[in-house]
């Protein structure tokens, strides 16, 4: 009789883990087709918040004046800004969206100016190390490059739902 007693507990345990795990399965949203992993995004999104805020704490304390500081902030912005629009006007005509060719032109020629005006910057910055040259030209490109993949995943995730 104990022998059946057990027998019934152990498979009522195994009922629960059963219902517990179908329960997570459950939670879980699955990924659609053609959309990156949660630990791409999440890798895209970190990149994008280590490169601006190292820029930003970099330029926060350097030792340069409040108007050279504020060309760096410009530039960084613009720079992202023009990564974006680039990266957008690119895809769209892969894929067929129709873009103007002033938009796209104006869109490589802002990515251009914004990374000239910041290695000009960098390179006639006389109050400026070389060790913090290299800092703000390598936290600029992992910015300009986060901000990128970060547009690229919220598009792709977007076109996968639209899909279904």
């Amino acid at each position: 009789m104990s022998n059946d007693n057990e027998v019934l507990l152990d498979k009522e345990k195994r009922n629960d883990l059963n219902v517990k795990e179908e329960r997570k399965v459950d939670r879980k949203e699955e990924r659609k087709d053609g959309e990156p992993t949660s630990a791409f995004k999440g890798a895209s999104w970190a990149a994008l918040l280590v490169g601006v805020a190292s820029y930003l704490i970099g330029l926060f304390n350097a030792t340069m004046q409040l108007n050279e500081k504020g060309f760096y902030f410009a530039v960084l912005v613009f720079g992202l800004y023009s990564a974006i629009s680039l990266q957008k006007a690119v895809r769209d005509k892969d894929e067929g969206i129709p873009v103007t060719n002033i938009y796209y032109g104006i869109s490589w020629f802002a990515l251009i100016v914004s990374i000239a005006l910041m290695a000009i910057g960098l390179y006639n910055a006389g109050s400026i190390i070389l060790s913090e040259k290299g800092f703000f030209s390598m936290a600029f490109v992992l910015s300009l490059f986060a901000a990128i993949t970060v547009q690229k995943n919220i598009r792709d995730t977007q076109r996968a739902r639209e899909r279904g």
